[in-house]
């Protein structure tokens, strides 16, 4: 006998300008919701058309002590980082990146894409680390489009695209630093899942298109579910939806943070600021990216 999370409080996503201007909507942090343990932040990016010329992205910049994982859904992006890592995002590839002890990495429209234009949409999220974990050695877990999973409900009213842990007796590929459940969720008129979740996890649910009944609450598109106690979530729609299922295991830690730095205390913040400023997260090479 399972027992569904009932929902404990709903968020709308506040919008915001990030990177180099870039439009998002943030469903989480918020005022008096600053962290959702393991996770930071969730930015909902665009969808936004660009004109030719016109798209932009998040220039050079640090990281230290969490994860970022970017997903797109439609448009294409370049990224590179000063370990020499470099890459290229297309509609449905996602980029997991450790960032642990230091990183500088940028992340830019293709120049082909931004040349003719087109429409950029996507999520970024931020996981945090354990204190283990923060000083490790940088990494990227770049994934294709054809590499993540799907699994589909038996009337084919529920795809799902299973980006961190299982759904439907179907595996994620990528390797997570802790327990995640990461959901790309898709609805049609009628559709509905039963997911189990871990009774330990923190779990919340975002619309980004659509509407969908989450523990028995209708839920619009932008709004964040913040689910109470249970060991699943009962998602369905009489119309259509997209969300975002996610789950993980709380860290439990102090959270320090300045910007693209989060740590565990304050001398650790200013550590970080200081190898920043005195060039030990290093540089993008002029060859890469």
């Amino acid at each position: 006998m399972t027992t569904p999370r009932p929902v404990a409080r709903v968020l709308t996503a506040h919008r915001q300008l990030e990177g180099g201007g870039f439009p998002v909507r943030r469903p989480f942090p918020t005022r008096g919701l600053p962290h959702l343990d393991p996770f930071l932040m969730l930015d909902h990016m665009g969808p936004v058309e660009w004109a030719p010329g016109e798209a932009i992205g998040a220039p050079d910049h640090p990281h230290r002590g969490f994860e970022t994982v970017t997903y797109l859904l439609e448009g294409e992006m370049v990224h590179a980082d000063s370990a020499g890592n470099h890459g290229h995002l297309g509609p449905g590839d996602i980029q997991w990146m450790t960032a642990g002890d230091g990183i500088i990495h940028r992340e830019l429209p293709d120049p082909d894409f931004k040349a003719r234009g087109g429409t950029t949409h996507g999520f970024q999220l931020w996981v945090n680390l354990p204190a283990a974990d923060k000083r490790m050695k940088p990494r990227y877990q770049d994934i294709a489009a054809d590499r993540i999973p799907m699994a589909a409900s038996e009337d084919g009213r529920v795809q799902v695209r299973v980006i961190a842990g299982a759904c439907l007796g179907v595996e994620a590929v990528i390797d997570t630093r802790i327990p995640i459940t990461y959901l790309d969720l898709r609805l049609e008129p009628g559709g509905a899942l039963t997911q189990p979740v871990d009774p330990s996890h923190t779990v919340a649910v975002y619309v980004y298109a659509g509407s969908l009944s989450v523990g028995g609450r209708e839920l619009a598109e932008g709004q964040v579910a913040l689910l109470g106690a249970g060991d699943a979530v009962a998602l369905s729609t009489s119309t259509a939806g997209r969300a975002l299922l996610l789950t993980g295991r709380p860290i439990g830690e102090p959270i320090a943070q300045y910007g693209p730095f989060v740590m565990n205390t304050e001398a650790e913040i200013r550590e970080a600021i200081d190898d920043f400023r005195a060039g030990r997260f290093a540089t993008i090479p002029a060859t890469v990216g």
